[in-house]
């Protein structure tokens, strides 16, 4: 099974929240979503799964905090209003890496991230 210890810490990692706040129940559905998309035969001990629920727990977290108006801060201390938006990508960048990194064990088809947009014309 997933560690959910080890996806808490790999969270905070990636997001600098606390995994034991207001994130966790997002921490825990992303973990379920990550069970959901493992194929019939994957083992379910593997460390990339960790790394990948993570990754999902920090892009919604990042999405949670861009819609909800919540501003970052540089380290210099001043506002900016990029930055949230800039979190998200790359915390999209990331998620997708892991998904990557994890299509041996998952049915990444159907991940609501990989879902590419028809071209038109």
């Amino acid at each position: 099974m997933i560690d959910i210890t080890n996806v808490k810490a790999l969270f905070e990692l990636f997001s600098g929240e606390s995994a034991n706040s207001e994130w966790l129940p997002v921490i825990t559905m992303a973990v379920y979503e990550v069970r959901n998309m493992l194929l019939p035969d994957a083992d379910d001990t593997d460390t990339r799964l960790e790394f990948l629920a993570a990754s999902v727990a920090n892009y919604r977290a990042q999405e949670i905090k861009l819609s909800s108006g919540r501003r970052e801060y540089e380290y210099i201390g001043r506002m900016d209003g990029g930055g949230a938006r800039t979190s998200l990508a790359g915390a999209e960048t990331l998620m997708r890496e892991y998904v990557q990194l994890c299509r041996g064990l998952i049915k990444a088809d159907t991940f609501v991230f990989e879902t590419i947009p028809a071209k038109e014309g």
